[in-house]
């Protein structure tokens, strides 16, 4: 084995990926038996999958499927754990489908078995000689020993890459529920108001332009702009957060361009601003309406030229960030009124984005409304509570003037008030009654419950919620299809359309 045989079984040794592991793996076997073709083959239910293959047409057989009860070389090396030699042709356990769809024929075939730390067989790695009488493999016993002992290490390296797979797996799913239970990711409902908002976010997703979000205080501008973060190539860097309303311009400045030590009294030393902070990620801008015109100035050389000058500072330094700003403000009258500068607003309003107020989106109240409960049954260490039809019909009723903040705080309210097993309507807040008051209470009161909501916490796929919301909204409607599609807030042909593709038909 040589010195650059070596180099690459450590470099295999680094690999965290197990399906790129197997591969160097693989063209290390080959190029240590001088052939050109194999293949790595996993269990795979009831059957032994191709996972990766090399040579000439070997794209044919990537994927292809072995059955268990077919006997097979794969089969046998899983099933006994043990290296074979198997003449093609004449072996038994020879399966010749793979030979037909690489259009080659083979002379012979060595198989190792891959196994994990738990003794159990990951796969199995096959080497193919093509040659006549198999000539170009060297099968001699001590080298054959040798390759099973680098079958060996390989299999170590296989065992730590799947176990720092599966972490890595089980540390996303963590984070995943982290987010959406610190109301950091986003929580989706049916309604097409929303929908629209979030088909605009996916759009903007895919590029580094700055975007303006829109919409009334507390109905989730911030959330929004995490997703689109999320979703971005950005997802990996920081998401940084900066409310311009909540503390004085001097210290936004310093906040978002950092200073010089010395730059005034009590800067002993350097400060990163936010920018910085967030070099190769996303900013957040929000209540962007209420920056003072200087710092706007500022604002806009970042926006043009991608570089920052920290307070007290001589000279300027690059920044690789994207900003996604928000308000509940109407811009272009702040620019009529002269307290934001129209230059500043076209560069930010590159994609914009509205976020309908809660009144606009009452079908997505049961799904917001069941992920907050369940939120907060969790902190509070009790059992989630339902919702009775009754009271979930007042609440889609009510307006919501504080949108999604105020949802969330009446249901930290109703948990630690309401005794009974079940959130009925004397468990809800005066409020609730005092707004429905106000005006029209135009719902009905739901005879069926509403789709389980929990189902898009737990990572339900889209199509069976939306199954689930159309299977509500028509048993609420008697099955009149034109009023359920009135409420879907769809045409009856488009609902029609979706129900078909639903697999969704009316059952005497």
């Amino acid at each position: 084995m040589t010195v650059r045989h070596m180099n690459f079984f450590k470099l295999l040794s680094g690999e965290v990926s197990p399906q790129q592991l197997l591969l160097k793996f693989l063209l290390l076997l080959l190029e240590l038996q001088n052939v050109e073709r194999g293949s790595i083959w996993v269990r795979d239910g009831d059957n032994f999958t191709c996972l990766e293959a090399v040579g000439e047409e070997s794209d044919n057989i990537k994927g292809m499927s072995i059955s268990k009860s077919k006997e097979s070389i794969v089969g046998w090396v899983m099933k006994n754990g043990r290296m074979t030699i198997a003449e093609a042709g004449r072996d038994k356990r020879h399966f010749k489908q793979v030979e037909e769809a690489m259009a080659v024929k083979s002379s012979l075939i060595l198989a190792y078995p891959l196994f994990l730390k738990d003794s159990s067989v990951y796969g199995v790695i096959e080497v193919i000689d093509t040659s006549t009488g198999g000539r170009s493999m060297n099968l001699s016993e001590e080298y054959l020993d040798f390759l099973q002992n680098l079958v060996d290490i390989g299999s170590i390296a296989l065992s730590n890459s799947v176990e720092f797979s599966s972490q890595a797996q089980e540390n996303s799913e963590l984070k995943k529920t982290i987010e959406i239970m610190s109301g950091q990711r986003m929580v989706a409902g049916p309604s097409p108001s929303f929908q629209k908002a979030l088909h605009h976010c996916r759009n903007y997703a895919g590029n580094d332009y700055p975007v303006l979000v829109t919409g009334e205080s507390g109905v989730g501008k911030e959330v929004l702009a995490r997703e689109i973060h999320r979703m971005s190539n950005r997802c990996n860097k920081p998401f940084l957060v900066q409310n311009c309303s909540s503390i004085p311009r001097t210290l936004l400045a310093s906040e978002l361009f950092g200073y010089r030590k010395g730059a005034f009294t009590g800067a002993y030393r350097d400060k990163e601003g936010l920018f910085e902070a967030a070099n190769g990620g996303t900013v957040f801008l929000d209540e962007i309406g209420d920056m003072s015109t200087d710092l706007q100035a500022s604002l806009l050389r970042v926006l043009q030229d991608n570089e920052i000058k920290p307070l007290g500072g001589n000279r300027a330094t690059k920044v690789d960030v994207r900003i996604i700003s928000a308000t509940n403000k109407d811009l272009r009258l702040a620019i009529d009124e002269r307290t934001f500068r129209e230059d500043l607003f076209f560069r930010l309003n590159v994609l914009p984005v509205t976020v309908p107020p809660l009144c606009e989106r009452s079908e997505d109240i049961p799904y917001l409304l069941a992920h907050f409960i369940r939120r907060e049954s969790v902190l509070l260490g009790m059992e989630p509570k339902p919702v009775s039809p009754e009271a979930l019909s007042m609440l889609m009723a009510y307006p919501w003037p504080g949108n999604i903040r105020e949802l969330e705080n009446m249901v930290k309210l109703v948990l630690v008030s309401c005794d009974g097993p079940e959130i009925g309507p004397s468990d809800l807040p005066p409020t609730i009654a005092a707004g429905l008051a106000e005006g029209p209470f135009g719902r009905p009161v739901p005879t069926t419950q509403p789709p389980d909501p929990q189902a898009v916490y737990s990572g339900k796929d889209w199509e069976n919620v939306e199954r689930d919301y159309a299977n509500h909204l028509l048993e609420k409607h008697r099955w009149v299809i034109s009023r359920a599609a009135r409420e879907a807030g769809l045409k009856r042909s488009t609902f029609d359309s979706r129900l078909k593709k639903l697999g969704i038909r009316k059952t005497n």
